[in-house]
C-alpha cells in the first residue's frame, strides 16, 4: 500500500522525499516498481482469471460456492473464502433472487391427497415427480410453462411451452416425461390445486400411466417448493426480469435454459454440487446399470 501511495503522488513531490515521509527504502520502491505483484499477488491474478471463466461459462449466475466447487474440480488449491474475496474484488457477483412471496396456509386438497407433506427427500429416480405452471412475459402476451420435474435429481424430464394455458400444457409436459423415463411401477405426481390439473383429461391419463396424484394444500406454495425453487431459478438465472420480443424468442431461451444449461451443466446444491444428469448418472453408475 505504502509503494502504491508514493507512485500515485510521485507525479507531484520528489520520489525521495516520499519514501522517506512513508518511512521505506528508495531501492525497495524500485524494486517494487520493477515487480509490483508478489507471488501470492501473481496467484490472485491467475485464479481470478479463472474464476471469471467459471462465472463467464455458467452465464454469470454462479456465486461463490459453486464456482469454488469447479476450482477444486479443476485441481486448484484455494478455500471458498478466497474465491468469494476474490470475486469481490474482481466485481463478480451472482444472480441474486426474488423477494419470496407471502405464505399462505390454506385447507387439505379436496381433489386428491396431500401424499408428499413436504417430504422432498427421494432415493431413487422415477419415485416422485412434481410439475407446475409459471408465465413469462413478452410482447406478444404470455408464454406459459410447464415443467415435470424428478424429485430425485431435480431433473427436468418433461416440459411444454405454449399461448394459453389449458389441460393440454400439462398433458404434453406429461407426454414427453412418460416418453422420455418410460416408467414401469406407480409413480407420485405432485401439483398444486389449479384447474388444469383438475380436468378429465388429465385424471385419465395419469390413471392409464399408473400415475398417482397428490395435490398442495390449496394456496400453500411450500407444499410444491421443488417446482417453485427451478421457476425462480429460470428467472433468475436467464429471464432476469426481462420481457422478449415474442413467444419464439421466449421459447427458444428458456428451451436452451433446460436443456443445454440446467439439466446437463449447473450444479445444483441438493446434489452434492452435481448437475441433475450427472448427478443421475452417478446412481446408476453405482448400482451398476446402463444410464
Amino acid at each position: 500500500m505504502k509503494y502504491a501511495f508514493i507512485k500515485a503522488e510521485q507525479p507531484h513531490y520528489p520520489t525521495r522525499l516520499l519514501c522517506s515521509v512513508m518511512g521505506v527504502n528508495p531501492s525497495g520502491y524500485y524494486r517494487w516498481l520493477r515487480e509490483p505483484l508478489s507471488a501470492r499477488g501473481k496467484e490472485d491474478v491467475r485464479q481470478q482469471g479463472l474464476i471469471r471463466h467459471f462465472w463467464l461459462e455458467s452465464e454469470c449466475v454462479y456465486g461463490y460456492r459453486k464456482i469454488h466447487d469447479d476450482m477444486r474440480e479443476l485441481g486448484e488449491s484455494c478455500g471458498k473464502h478466497r474465491v468469494a474475496r476474490l470475486m469481490k474484488t474482481a466485481g463478480i457477483k451472482a444472480e441474486i433472487g426474488y423477494n419470496k412471496r407471502k405464505q399462505v396456509y390454506g385447507k387439505p386438497a379436496i381433489a386428491a391427497p396431500n401424499r408428499l407433506q413436504q417430504n422432498f427427500y427421494v432415493d431413487a429416480p422415477d419415485k416422485v415427480w412434481v410439475t407446475d405452471i409459471t408465465y413469462i412475459r413478452t410482447y406478444e402476451g404470455f408464454l406459459y410453462l410447464a415443467v415435470i420435474i424428478d424429485l430425485f435429481s431435480r431433473k427436468v424430464i418433461g416440459w411444454s411451452m405454449q399461448s394459453t394455458m389449458t389441460a393440454d400444457l400439462v398433458l404434453n409436459a406429461m407426454l414427453m416425461a412418460v416418453w422420455r423415463r418410460k416408467p414401469k411401477n406407480e409413480i407420485i405426481i405432485h401439483s398444486d390445486q389449479g384447474s388444469q390439473f383438475h380436468s378429465n383429461d388429465w385424471e385419465a391419463f395419469l390413471k392409464s400411466h399408473k400415475l398417482v396424484q397428490s395435490m398442495s394444500r390449496r394456496g400453500n406454495c411450500y407444499d410444491n417448493a421443488a417446482a417453485e425453487s427451478f421457476f425462480q431459478l429460470l428467472k433468475r438465472e436467464r429471464i432476469r426480469r426481462r420481457i422478449y420480443a415474442n413467444r419464439d424468442e421466449a421459447r427458444n431461451d428458456v428451451f436452451n435454459y433446460i436443456e443445454l444449461f440446467y439439466n446437463p451443466v449447473r450444479r445444483h446444491g441438493y446434489n452434492g454440487g452435481l448437475s441433475p444428469v450427472q448427478f443421475e448418472k452417478a446412481y446408476f453408475l453405482k448400482l451398476g446399470t446402463v444410464y
